[in-house]
């Protein structure tokens, strides 16, 4: 069904009219004591939580005496970093922090607006874009209140009220309705995603898992070198671009953080982060290519009789273990690393021994990319049914725009 259409039958022919925020609702104008707030009833930005994802029970409670008071049906927006789209509409009374702007429905509009439809509308990506626009500041960016105020909204059937409240709960009810499938269905494909993981997980350390006599324990420092990456500044990757990659701290894109046109390495390696939340994750490394100065690298050595890929897979459940957290700053120095227990199948048939690793690494290779396969396209599933649900929810938030020049000239 076309936009203009539906739209059209929902309306049936009445008029839409549109008036900017502050006509129908105002900023909380009620305070509230702090010492009757708790965790859950007292709101500071850094328990909204992004993307529309509603409020958490607040971690600490404020230290000031009053604070701005919320009731329930309140617009609850976050007013530090807009593009963060922190909102929520309130379900119980509470008080919210000086960040937190609480927007409320006029007491005479009341008979003009659903709080749940004014919830859509200010939980619309056009509002938040509304905002950034007017944002002051460039470093910590916070929403103009009173641009805020001048945001347009649409009241359909104004001259009606009830048909008008009937029109916004029609679209409440379907919105409503598409959130929980798209929340429902986005659980179910995480739960799936979750279990995969966990599957490959079990497997690779069955196989992994070796009984006392089984194989030779020797240290990593024994088998290989160890090296580090250097420093390599934004700047630096954007000035020497070029098609070899830079491998980083990160884990998405596999640690790719950009390509330059040097190498410093060519050839089979593994390398592992040293500092940060991922310290210890481990990636397998072919070609020519890079590092920077976060990650460390493993050459094995000649006549080591160890398989690069068997090695990858054994530090992928090895390597965190040895992750020290202190100070608050997890690392895994190569001084650690090069004392990371590693096992040699068969140590005196070096042959039997390849073989039996690459037994491994088939089976692993296979679980992997069956595993993966699903880890990337579920994602992406996700991902096409938030756009889905996106699609239709700016469908039933697409009213007729009132022309241009009657709105100047009545400007």
């Amino acid at each position: 069904m076309s936009e203009l259409s539906f739209m059209e039958k929902l309306l049936d022919g009445v008029k839409v009219e549109w008036h900017v925020l502050g006509d129908m609702t105002e900023y909380s104008p009620t305070r509230v004591d702090a010492a009757v707030l708790d965790k859950a009833s007292f709101v500071g930005v850094d328990n909204l939580v992004a993307e529309k994802g509603g409020r958490v029970d607040a971690n600490y409670l404020p230290n000031t005496t009053r604070l701005t008071a919320y009731e329930p049906g309140d617009i609850l927006i976050g007013n530090i970093r807009p593009y963060l789209k922190k909102v929520w509409r309130a379900t119980n009374s509470g008080g919210c922090s000086g960040d937190v702007l609480a927007v409320r429905i006029q007491e005479n509009n009341k008979p003009f607006v659903d709080s749940a439809f004014l919830y859509y509308l200010l939980s619309s990506d056009d509002f938040f874009s509304y905002n950034m626009q007017h944002a002051k500041g460039a470093k910590m960016p916070r929403g103009d209140k009173s641009a805020i105020l001048k945001y347009q909204i649409p009241i359909p059937c104004p001259d009606n009220p009830a048909k008008s409240l009937e029109i916004q709960s029609k679209i409440v009810r379907i919105l409503d309705t598409f959130t929980e499938l798209t929340a429902e269905l986005t659980a179910e494909l995480t739960a799936e995603l979750s279990l995969r993981k966990k599957q490959y997980n079990h497997y690779r350390d069955q196989l992994l898992s070796f009984e006392e006599g089984e194989v030779e324990w020797r240290t990593l420092g024994e088998l290989a070198t160890l090296r580090r990456g250097r420093v390599m500044s934004k700047g630096y990757i954007e000035e020497n671009a070029g098609v070899y990659p830079v491998f980083s701290s990160q884990t998405a894109r596999n640690g790719m953080i950009g390509s330059i046109d040097t190498f410093d390495f060519d050839g089979n390696f593994i390398s592992w982060t040293t500092d940060g939340v991922n310290a210890g994750t481990v990636f397998y490394r072919t070609g020519k290519f890079s590092i920077t100065n976060v990650c460390g690298l493993v050459k094995i050595k000649n006549k080591s009789g160890l398989s690069y890929k068997f090695l990858y897979y054994w530090l992928s459940t090895e390597a965190k273990k040895h992750v020290y957290s202190g100070m608050g700053n997890p690392k895994l120095m190569s001084h650690q690393v090069e004392k990371i227990p590693v096992p040699i199948p068969y140590p005196n048939n070096p042959r039997k021994s390849l073989d039996e690793q690459e037994r491994t690494v088939t089976i692993l290779d296979k679980l992997e990319a069956l595993t993966f396969s699903i880890t990337e396209g579920l994602p992406r599933e996700i991902e096409l049914r938030q756009k889905q649900y996106e699609y239709y929810r700016d469908l039933l938030l697409s009213f007729p725009k009132p022309d241009a020049s009657k709105s100047e000239a009545a400007a």
